[in-house]
């Protein structure tokens, strides 16, 4: 007797799914350190800002191509 495993619906959200995971990590990350570097240095508050907010602009720019990516190419 064999047992045939079925998936249904859509594998799209399922793929997006598990790639969100690397982003929200990253995410955390930049704003973990970030705010790990302006206790250290208080002066540099401004810099170490507009680093922290570009680094999560391109991290979150990676989870909307995931998102779009299964409709382009599904």
């Amino acid at each position: 007797m064999s047992v045939l495993a079925e998936v249904s619906g859509n594998l799209g959200a399922i793929g997006y799914g598990l790639a969100a995971i690397g982003p929200g990590i990253g995410v955390g990350i930049i704003f973990g350190q970030g705010v790990q570097a302006i206790a250290r240095q208080p002066e540099a508050y401004g810099l170490i800002r507009q680093n922290m907010l570009l680094g999560f602009v391109l991290t979150e720019a990676l989870a909307l191509i995931g998102l779009v990516a299964p409709f382009i190419y599904g």
